[in-house]
């Protein structure tokens, strides 16, 4: 009884307090992206700048974050219709979609110290590149966290029309990690 009125008392919320939890977050994301891209953007004015080519892999990474952000907003469609098996089949796509974006970035680093790209104080522009590459691979990583979670409820059936919540807050997430993505490569490469 006690979780019935506790659940009509989320209902009641203009927005679920773990939606606005999860909207501070993404808010907190873009202010520390974009400090981080102003930064980036006054030390490159400073002079001592070194102009490289980003890897090549990059470009594919792009691809895999678009394409694992329509695999998850498909898993969201079938769980309004109740369709199992398709929420269970585009988590497990977008799950793997992701892992697929974390070994690319590993092996964009390696492409870059392949070609004498280091991280290293003495040239900033080089350590811009990781860090804002490392540290949307950590928000990737902990958007992972967020979907092999939901590709748990959904293979034990907890995922449908009227349980979606959840996945709902991992399709926001895993939207703006993508678009957040979609902007730092074309930051990093219309800027180098």
């Amino acid at each position: 009884m006690q979780s019935s009125i506790l659940q009509k008392e989320e209902e009641n919320y203009v927005i679920h307090p773990k939606k606005f939890v999860l909207w501070l977050f993404i808010v907190a994301s873009v202010m520390l992206f974009a400090g981080f891209t102003s930064a980036y953007i006054v030390r490159r004015g400073e002079g001592n700048w070194e102009i490289f080519n980003l890897p090549s892999l990059f470009n594919l990474n792009t691809l895999l974050i678009i394409l694992s952000s329509i695999s998850i907003q498909l898993s969201y469609s079938a769980a309004k219709n109740n369709q199992f098996a398709k929420v269970k089949t585009f988590i497990g796509i977008a799950f793997l979609l992701g892992i697929g974006f974390c070994f690319g970035q590993w092996f964009a680093w390696k492409q870059l110290i392949a070609d004498n790209v280091f991280f290293a104080f003495s040239n900033p522009s080089n350590s811009f590149v990781y860090v804002i590459s490392g540290v949307h691979l950590f928000h990737v990583i902990g958007g992972l966290v967020f979907m092999s979670i939901m590709l748990v409820q959904a293979l034990q059936n907890k995922i449908g029309s009227s349980t979606h919540l959840f996945l709902n807050m991992c399709i926001t997430y895993w939207h703006f990690i993508g678009i957040l993505w979609i902007y730092l490569y074309l930051f990093l490469y219309l800027y180098r």
